[in-house]
């Protein structure tokens, strides 16, 4: 995979995560990447898909990528800033929830889909009344609330280090946006999930949301 020879030739001593060819030895910088996020997007020939790189330090996330090859859009951090680079140079993200738009990851393992929080968040109309759905496929989306095209992102499950979301939880933090686990507590700890936030208000009320249809049988 061209990614991890650019790796091995520039850094050979670092560690590799990817999706499809397993891990290295663990390593103090270790590089995770996805390099296709989207692929039944892509199999289906549906133009909504990323290429996920992300640089981890011992437990930080200090640089890392998101590229969308159909847009020839790179999003990138340094670890404190956020970007996104087009053939006219770079310009730095910036996070809006005007949009109204909050993506809702669907994945589940089959027959459990019904059991997803985001499954519920669907129909909840209080989610209806102040958001609009979209459900992208792809861990691009992430990237989006950091650039402002999307008010949030929500997804259950464990991301600590994850090559689908290392790279879009990386630069929603270096752009500013409110990311915290499925009901509010730090990142990566409790019941896990994700929730990237363009700002305290739209965080606050997708908790809200959250915390009302978790109580549905």
């Amino acid at each position: 995979m061209a990614v991890r020879e650019i790796v091995r030739t520039a850094r050979p001593d670092d560690g590799f995560v990817g999706e499809e060819l397993g891990a290295s030895a663990p390593a103090d910088r270790t590089w995770l990447v996805d390099p296709l996020c989207g692929t039944l997007n892509f199999a289906a020939q549906t133009p909504l898909m990323a290429v996920n790189v992300a640089l981890r330090t011992g437990t930080a996330v200090t640089a890392a990528a998101s590229a969308d090859p159909t847009a020839g859009e790179i999003f990138w951090t340094d670890g404190e800033t956020a970007w996104v680079r087009t053939d006219q140079g770079d310009v730095p993200l910036a996070p809006s929830a005007d949009s109204a738009l909050v993506d809702l990851n669907l994945d589940a393992p089959p027959g459990q889909a019904h059991q997803l929080t985001t499954v519920r968040m669907l129909s909840s109309p209080a989610f209806a009344r102040q958001f609009g759905p979209r459900v992208l496929s792809t861990t691009l989306a992430v990237a989006w609330v950091a650039a402002g095209r999307r008010a949030g992102h929500v997804t259950e499950g464990d991301v600590r280090d994850s090559v689908h979301f290392a790279a879009g939880i990386a630069l929603c933090q270096a752009a500013g946006c409110i990311v915290t686990g499925l009901h509010g507590q730090p990142l990566h700890t409790g019941t896990g999930g994700l929730i990237a936030a363009a700002d305290q208000h739209t965080h606050t009320a997708l908790i809200r949301i959250i915390d009302q249809v978790s109580t549905l049988d």
